[in-house]
């Protein structure tokens, strides 16, 4: 999938006049069915099924906030086909709209910037509900899964629940992540994908529960680990190119320590560095091939958690458990004040839906202190506290362009793709991002 790309000077991007706010539109029925029909072809080859549980509770035509982990760009299909008889909106990125806004605005779209505070979502959210009386799909992640687990819910999702009063609906899926990482390069797999359709909470029950109950059990109900339910379950996913790209999850060797210098590649991801040799097996787990490292060092063998204190980590059993250690890992950078991304940087600016715009090379920094990113010849100059997000929107390969970090408010996002893509990696600014907004 590609998007509208226009080079111009920052000094028109920044001049260009905000477009007027637009409420949600009716959803088109024929593009509903539209929908459905397109997904039946990719769903067929994943052997698609689904569940309900306590559906009945829900009236046919009653609206109510579709909840669903994020696990790739399957989830969407799902969607369609699940509830292509119930008029419902989806809440989008705002990048999404970029040179086609009316027809996704027809579809059913409500765009928005990830994780910026926005009033404005919530109006829209009330005006879809009270006024058109139709159904909304949130993904509260906000962001496809890195690892194959759950990524943070912000806090505030619980106060949402409350000022929509509406019914709330799950959809937690199986197999999404295991056909199409995100780090995977687009490359889609062999896997067969299900889904649990279950009525959560009723009016009744959002506005007897505190907000930490609701919380809690959110959390607890969109909680996953797809490697390690892939080797519970023993599915195997044998495509030769399964460990593409995983050195963008796996970034930081655990024998060396060595950053930026892992590739995946194949079945396998290997450290530059040390020359240890993982292999990607076929039921989801990790196997050393090859060691750089004396048999003394300790083996972790992987049982879900996420204490690595003290360990002298060389092994890991799940990919999970790798990207919990770079946790830790990045966590003690922050707390020791050592933490820092600096990098050059090309620049890409949204401030409307007709293109994102090119506007030249600059530098991006983060640190304990948050964002600073500065370019296009000293005009530019933007900060961004650690405070202001509970989470940070990172992609890989985005729009087909790159590897990229999103900051920004409102007003304006800024697109930053590091110009080397090895050494400035974007998961471990995210784990930061996560991290620094948890100590502050």
């Amino acid at each position: 999938m590609k998007i509208k790309d226009t080079i111009k000077d920052y000094d028109e991007v920044i001049s260009i006049k905000r477009e007027k706010h637009i409420s949600p539109k009716r959803q088109s029925y024929f593009l509903r069915k539209l929908i459905k029909f397109l997904s039946k072809k990719e769903l067929k080859e994943t052997n698609f099924k689904y569940v309900t549980d306590g559906m009945d509770k829900l009236g046919k035509d009653e609206p109510c906030l579709i909840l669903m982990n994020h696990s790739s760009f399957t989830d969407l299909q799902i969607i369609g086909t699940l509830f292509a008889n119930r008029q419902y909106h989806i809440v989008c990125t705002s990048d999404g709209l970029v040179g086609k806004a009316g027809l996704m605005r027809r579809v059913g779209c409500i765009p928005t910037a990830k994780f910026v505070i926005d009033s404005t979502l919530v109006r829209d959210m009330k005006y879809t509900f009270d006024k058109l009386k139709s159904s909304i799909v949130m993904y509260p992640e906000a962001s496809y899964s890195f690892d194959g687990t759950q990524t943070p819910l912000p806090k505030s999702i619980s106060k949402c629940l409350k000022i929509m009063n509406v019914p709330v609906v799950i959809v937690k899926t199986e197999g999404a992540f295991l056909r199409d990482p995100l780090y995977n390069n687009l490359q889609k797999r062999k896997a067969d994908v299900k889904a649990t359709v279950k009525y959560l909470f009723s009016k009744e029950d959002i506005k007897k529960k505190s907000n930490e109950e609701i919380f809690e059990t959110l959390s607890k109900e969109l909680s996953y680990d797809h490697f390690k339910a892939q080797h519970e379950a023993n599915i195997c996913v044998n495509e030769h190119f399964r460990a593409d790209g995983l050195h963008r999850v796996l970034y930081k060797c655990p024998c060396c320590k060595t950053e930026g210098s892992m590739v995946g590649k194949g079945v396998t991801i290997t450290c530059k560095e040390c020359g240890k040799v993982y292999t990607l097996e076929e039921n989801g787990t990790l196997s050393v091939r090859q060691s750089g490292q004396p048999d003394s060092v300790k083996n972790r063998t992987g049982k879900g958690d996420s204490d690595f204190s003290g360990v002298d980590v060389c092994e890991f059993k799940y990919v999970t458990d790798w990207y919990a250690w770079e946790r830790e890992c990045v966590k003690k950078e922050l707390e020791e004040g050592t933490y820092l991304l600096d990098t050059e940087v090309e620049i890409k600016m949204l401030v409307d839906t007709k293109s994102i715009y090119s506007v030249g090379s600059g530098r991006l920094k983060h640190s304990k202190e948050g964002f600073e990113l500065t370019g296009c010849d000293g005009r530019l100059k933007y900060t961004q506290s650690g405070k202001a997000s509970y989470s940070l929107y990172a992609d890989y390969f985005w729009y087909e362009i790159g590897d990229m970090i999103c900051i920004g408010n409102n007003k304006v996002q800024y697109y930053c793709f590091p110009k080397n893509q090895e050494k400035a990696i974007v998961a471990k600014a995210r784990l930061a991002a996560e991290e620094l907004y948890k100590m502050l």
